[in-house]
């Protein structure tokens, strides 16, 4: 089982051998098949417009850019130019909060059609997928139950097994785009804090969101985030453990198409921390049997300590850093929206009043002393990544959660897996390892240093090579087998 990649299929469009329209057409007619609810705004004469325009640029012999006619989904937390926004919340946001930022518009200039927006969760504050005002898409890997797509990019990886999309845009905080990409059985990458702007999304946390693409492969997505990655203000980058302008010291590792044989010899510790023990025995296995194929290859996998993950991922998980700064940005930026909000987002960010200013500058200095170790520590200890599952727990069915208790419980569960790596200023991508005992996609994370995102896709698109792809590791979810 195969798809073309994205740029062989954007060279067919560039080439004249296809067209935008087609592809465009092609995602319409998925679509209006699907019952998954990926979207809360489908705009398909947006998108042939759109569409039309790449296809007259190639009649003119003009080139309408690397990505041509590759048809996009954005997540509605971000702006887009005619198409409304309400960030999952009930009612829509102001016009301003339409205006495109940096990643919209560089995905447009490089030919990139933007179809529709998806579901996310209530400004974004959630790991399940779960939204009670605009809908929560359905995960295609149950055939009979509800279950959540993870969140809070809700609709991002929905949207790609949809057809309707071969890039999914999401915002990753405390783990937005690697939860979905984990539970839809796709591929979902954190960049590097602060490697690309944030501009034209509403804010969740200004210490920790980054904006984040997932595709199907790691192939796809090492190619889309190097075309992005050229288009990132210099003094925007790296903001994180590296100085401005110093992060793309890895950029040659992503020059030669991927190939089994770059596994070889490449370190990746797992960590003796809580990511592993308290992650459900058949993920844990699952998990674990892709990197032993990874070590049958030729990478070397060994036990390191970690003790840094632990407490970065106790310390975000306790709200001191995200809630207080959620409820700053939604006072300041959104004045009114604190008391229409579902109370399984306003309960929670109640606690935010109670974090005083010395325990917030607290969490800020003690987040930088853990990066600072956990990079000294990878360093001292030779390894080139760290890996760990992706999520802990299989992705609940909707009916399980009707109780508020046992929803934060999930919540945390969900988010307990990758919320580490965003405290630490480290970079991650999730690969789809599997399946588990209920048939749901597993994730194994790989993490790298702050500012080797170049080398983590690169290497992340090796290990896929040894692994295979979404298609031929875990095949085709069950709700899109069924004949149409």
């Amino acid at each position: 089982m195969t798809r073309p990649s994205i740029a062989a299929t954007a060279g067919q469009v560039r080439s004249g051998s296809t067209s935008a329209r087609a592809l465009v057409e092609d995602a319409i007619r998925s679509h209006e098949a699907s019952d998954l609810d990926a979207y809360i705004v489908f705009d398909p004469d947006g998108a042939l417009r759109q569409a039309d325009a790449v296809d007259g640029a190639v009649s003119r012999g003009e080139d309408p850019g690397p990505l041509a006619g590759i048809t996009v989904s954005v997540k509605d937390l971000y702006g887009v130019e005619g198409l409304p926004i309400r960030a999952g919340t009930k009612r829509e946001l102001p016009a301003r909060w339409q205006r495109e930022g940096f990643l919209v518009r560089t995905l447009r200039r490089l030919g990139a059609v933007i179809v529709g927006k998806t579901h996310t969760v209530e400004l974004a504050f959630g790991g399940v997928g779960l939204n009670p005002n605009t809908g929560t898409p359905v995960n295609p890997w149950d055939p009979e139950r509800h279950r959540a797509p993870g969140g809070s990019s809700s609709g991002a990886g929905v949207s790609l097994w949809e057809r309707s999309a071969m890039i999914a845009l999401g915002s990753d905080t405390g783990g937005s785009v690697r939860i979905p990409a984990s539970a839809t059985g796709v591929v979902g990458h954190r960049h590097t804090t602060g490697r690309w702007p944030t501009d034209g999304v509403v804010p969740l946390s200004t210490t920790l969101d980054s904006v984040g693409l997932l595709t199907h492969t790691a192939a796809d997505s090492q190619h889309v985030f190097g075309l992005v990655d050229r288009f990132a203000p210099r003094s925007q980058t790296g903001r994180g453990r590296q100085a401005p302008g110093h992060h793309d010291d890895d950029r040659g590792d992503a020059s030669a198409p991927p190939h089994p044989d770059h596994i070889r010899g490449l370190r990746i510790g797992l960590p003796r921390s809580g990511l592993w023990r308290e992650t459900e025995p058949d993920i844990s296995a699952t998990v674990r049997q892709a990197l032993d194929e990874l070590a049958d290859a030729g990478a070397q996998v060994f036990e390191v300590d970690a003790p840094e993950l632990q407490e970065a991922g106790e310390r975000y998980l306790a709200g001191e850093l995200v809630q207080p700064e959620r409820s700053e940005s939604l006072e300041r930026h959104l004045p009114g929206w604190t008391e229409i909000l579902d109370p399984i987002i306003g309960k929670r960010l109640e606690a935010a009043h109670g974090v005083t200013a010395i325990e917030y500058v607290a969490i800020l200095r003690l987040r930088r002393r853990l990066s600072a170790s956990i990079h000294a520590r990878m360093d001292a200890g030779e390894v080139d990544l760290l890996a760990t599952p992706t999520l802990p727990i299989t992705p609940p069915t909707l009916a399980s959660l009707s109780e508020l208790d046992v929803y934060r419980a999930v919540n945390r569960s969900m988010l307990s897996g990758t919320g580490p790596a965003s405290m630490l200023d480290l970079c991650a991508v999730t690969l789809p390892a599997g399946l588990d005992r209920h048939g749901m996609p597993t994730g194994l994370q790989l993490i790298g240093r702050s500012g080797s995102d170049h080398s983590l896709l690169a290497r992340a698109a090796a290990a896929e090579t040894v692994l295979g792809t979404n298609l031929e590791r875990i095949g085709v979810p069950p709700r899109m087998a069924r004949p149409r």
